[in-house]
């Protein structure tokens, strides 16, 4: 892994920085400053989203073959790390990061062919159908069922915790179709068209205000056979190998950088002590050491990024950056209730939406601090809870 910046890279940086500072507008500068959740405005998200892909920057982790930028692990750092600087919005990219690499190692031709254009443009915005109503963590004990009729699968049962389901066109699904000795048998892993009978979605509203999850119900839901990846009672197989993706890749590491950037224009904007708050030694200790742990961060992304390129897969050593990732994020929101003490503790969600006139009560920075503090107390919980990918990493990556 060499992370020695060429002239090469440089003037790539250079290209990166004049397309951000041309195509980013301001509406869409201040969605990602209000944004507290995970994702940003779906209408900002997909503007953005359209913007890449005409640049054809939107998929740098994919080959060259299916629409991939071609890019180096260098390349792919310096365009995460400048995105990240300026704030970016944040893309409803599951399609992306998750379905579609699956797709490339475990689809037919046939799906191939369909669904992977309709990802990369854009066209199709999809969900993940894993989590249950008590199956989490322990996903697999999962009971949503899918049965054959003829040439259908009839599925029954619910999804929970499902981000982006009421703007998502497609969900792909774990369920259950048989019945084996493990309970990782008897699974397979279906795509899903969301506007198909029988599929209802309700809100679920965080505790910081927002909605970005929700409760996916399937009732007599017709899959066609052609829609199942991999195959029958297999689909262990193909989740195991998607959770790689959710929990490697750039995702935690451009997050962290970002959650870092916004932590430094607040010390430098709080007052402290007759001046600024990045300028009081105490609290410039915690950020120092908020800095280290982003660094760490950064090159485990690093690692990983390697391991694609040379593996075409993360493996397990992504629950590594799932770990350092989302416990750096949580440490960093909460350097970032600190800083704007008490004026954290205005609950004005108003406050929070894009092109909104209402006049903050405190700085504006401190409008989306306690939202993202209470949105990333998830963060150590979804896409595997962090006590299971210690175990993973002490198992596969340790060998203990």
């Amino acid at each position: 892994m060499h992370l020695e910046i060429s002239a090469a890279d440089l003037a790539f940086r250079d290209e990166v920085r004049a397309f951000l500072d041309e195509k980013l507008t301001e509406d869409m500068r201040e969605a990602s400053r209000l944004n507290s959740g995970v994702f940003a405005e779906f209408e900002i998200s997909q503007r953005w989203y359209k913007v890449l892909y005409e640049k054809g920057w939107i998929a740098p982790s994919w080959p060259v073959e299916f629409g991939g930028t071609g890019w180096t692990p260098m390349q792919r750092y310096i365009y995460d790390t400048e995105a990240a600087q300026v704030g970016t919005p944040s893309l409803y990219i599951m399609g992306l990061s998750l379905v579609g690499p699956v797709l490339m190692q475990y689809g037919t031709q046939a799906q191939k062919a369909y669904y992977l254009p309709r990802i990369l443009s854009g066209r199709d915005v999809w969900c993940q159908g894993y989590s249950e109503p008590g199956s989490g963590s322990d996903l697999a004990s999962l009971q949503t069922k899918a049965v054959r009729q003829g040439d259908d699968y009839l599925v029954n049962g619910s999804k929970i915790w499902t981000t982006g389901a009421q703007h998502a066109d497609r969900i792909f699904c774990l369920v259950r179709t048989g019945e084996g000795e493990k309970r990782q048998e008897g699974i397979s892993f279906l795509l899903i068209d969301m506007d198909s009978p029988g599929i209802t979605i309700k809100p679920i509203i965080t505790l910081a205000g927002d909605h970005e999850v929700n409760q996916v119900f399937f009732d007599d839901v017709r899959v066609p056979l052609a829609n199942r990846l991999g195959p029958e009672n297999d689909g262990w197989t193909v989740a195991k190998y998607l959770l790689e993706f959710e929990r490697g890749g750039s995702a935690y590491g451009a997050m962290v950088a970002g959650s870092l950037a916004k932590l430094r224009d607040i010390t430098a904007a709080e007052p402290a002590r007759g001046g600024r708050l990045r300028d009081d030694p105490a609290f410039a200790r915690k950020v120092a050491a908020a800095e280290i742990k982003q660094r760490a961060a950064e090159y485990t992304e690093h690692r990983i990024i390697a391991d694609i390129v040379q593996r075409g897969r993360p493996g397990p050593a992504s629950s590594i950056m799932k770990v350092l990732g989302s416990e750096t994020n949580q440490w960093i929101t909460e350097l970032m209730v600190e800083a704007v003490q008490y004026h954290g503790a205005v609950y004005q969600p108003e406050a929070r939406v894009p092109g909104n006139n209402v006049e903050p009560v405190g700085p504006e920075h401190a409008v989306p601090v306690v939202p993202k503090f209470l949105n990333f107390r998830a963060s150590s919980i979804y896409g595997g809870s962090n006590e299971i990918q210690r175990n993973i990493v002490a198992k596969q990556v340790l060998g203990l």
